[in-house]
């Protein structure tokens, strides 16, 4: 089926036109006739599956009838980076419609937020916190929100923000469109929903697994060995546009750091960032100005870009929910993506719940073995760190230029000669107790070998 189907208003057509959408997803073919007729959703959809139009297209339409300038429509999403990708959508869906949002979130001025939504918008995006900032502040009032959607609910668990959820609930008006959106349910979701739904319909599209149009692969490597890896890897393998996962905060950081001087177009995006820096780092993600973003996953929701061509988990993530979002950034309407994932023996427990989850082994590749093959490339892997040399010649006689005990090359001359013009003497006084030695002295003869010294 096509968009057409749905019969929008041509404001509402143009928008989709101008977004290049043509087929809708699983997803938006189910959820939007349900949401132009007024029923309650409880959507369960894999990230990068089109939710986000799912329930923006029948809201502009819904909306085009009524009054304008008052706060209509209410959406709680848990991350900065994900409200104004919502607002984002809304604006560019909407641009013939006349309709307004706001994004509104913390780490930025009130007073800017405050002087829009008084001046008039229909639609608010905003995280849980600084929305009970403004509501507590009386700022503005929510008594006229007809529709309210609840956007990756199971992560606003995850970051505590159900209690602040149930807070919010008690501004809005009892009669009301109550969409939830979430890719798990939880029990906590679960309760969440029976409490604030009315008979909803479901629409659950392949919620747990991941795109089935992602290819897998798993590197073997251990930590200390990662980072040589990856830029083995990135030297040698065509990435468009590369989305790389670590656990931390810090870690993000310190890779997006070496990966730069190591000459790659790398940022990172993380929650030590001031919100200037990370609309920065995400804009110029998009743009192409940075081909490489490193992220925690915290972070990483909200990521909306188009052209992901690798996702690397550097750590592997600490849930299998964790897992299936990651590698929704690739593979994204219906493309294909290759994720490729880090994993030591500490990791074992979680990729076999991984690998359950996808019903298949992911291939196999030692990340210190013989030559790779990734898909579509070949290279060789990466070199093991090499060891730390021995500084106690007592235990490896062996000397730097040496193979085998034996000089070699160029230094073949210069080290018999100077073994030669000195060798190692020492003079003890009669009677005395001779020290020992941590070096064994090294002689040559006249055919190059080497002896110890007696």
């Amino acid at each position: 089926m096509s968009f057409t189907q749905f019969d929008f208003h041509p404001k509402i057509a143009a928008g989709i036109k101008t977004c290049n959408y043509e087929t809708p997803t699983p997803i938006q073919e189910k959820a939007i006739p349900a949401i132009l007729e007024g029923r309650d959703i409880m959507g369960l959809a894999q990230t990068g599956t089109g939710k986000t139009a799912a329930f923006v297209l029948p809201i502009l339409q819904r909306l085009l009838d009524g009054p304008r300038g008052k706060i209509r429509t209410l959406i709680v999403a848990p991350t900065r980076e994900l409200a104004e990708q919502i607002h984002s959508d809304i604006t560019k869906l909407g641009r013939q419609t006349g309709i307004r949002s706001i994004a509104v979130y913390g780490g930025v001025g009130k007073l800017p937020q405050i002087k829009k939504i008084r001046s008039g918008v229909e639609i608010v995006v905003a995280c849980p916190g600084r929305l009970l900032d403004h509501l507590n502040d009386r700022t503005f009032n929510l008594s006229k929100v007809e529709h309210l959607v609840l956007d990756e609910a199971d992560h606003m668990f995850d970051m505590g923000f159900l209690p602040d959820i149930r807070r919010i609930l008690k501004y809005l008006p009892t009669e009301r469109q109550t969409l939830l959106f979430s890719a798990t349910m939880p029990g906590e979701i679960r309760h969440l929903a029976e409490d604030i739904l009315d008979n909803p319909v479901r629409v659950q599209i392949d919620h747990s697994r991941p795109i089935a149009t992602v290819k897998q692969v798993l590197f073997s490597v251990e930590q200390s060995g990662k980072t040589s890896l990856l830029k083995d890897i990135m030297a040698k393998t065509n990435m468009a546009a590369t989305l790389i996962f670590t656990r931390t905060k810090h870690r993000a950081a310190s890779l997006a750091g070496q990966l730069h001087r190591a000459g790659y177009a790398a940022t990172s995006l993380q929650g030590n960032l001031s919100q200037q820096k990370r609309q920065k780092a995400l804009n110029g993600f998009k743009r192409g100005e940075f081909k490489v973003l490193v992220a925690t996953d915290i972070a990483a929701r909200g990521i909306d870009v188009s052209g992901i061509s690798h996702v690397i988990n550097f750590d592997v993530p600490d849930t299998v929910d964790a897992f299936t979002h990651r590698i929704g950034r690739t593979g994204r309407a219906s493309c294909t993506g290759e994720a490729y994932t880090f994993a030591g023996r500490d990791d074992r427990k979680i990729i076999v719940q991984i690998e359950k989850l996808l019903g298949k082994k992911m291939g196999r590749i030692d990340g210190f073995g013989s030559n790779v093959d990734l898909p579509g490339e070949t290279f060789p892997a990466a070199e093991r760190p090499a060891k730390k040399p021995w500084k106690n010649a007592k235990k490896n006689n062996r000397i730097t230029g040496r193979s085998n005990g034996r000089p070699t090359g160029r230094n073949a001359a210069s080290a018999n000669a100077k073994n030669q013009e000195q060798p190692y003497v020492r003079n003890h006084k009669a009677g005395g107790r001779q020290k020992s030695r941590s070096r064994a002295a090294m002689m040559v003869d006249s055919t190059g070998n080497l002896f110890l010294n007696p």
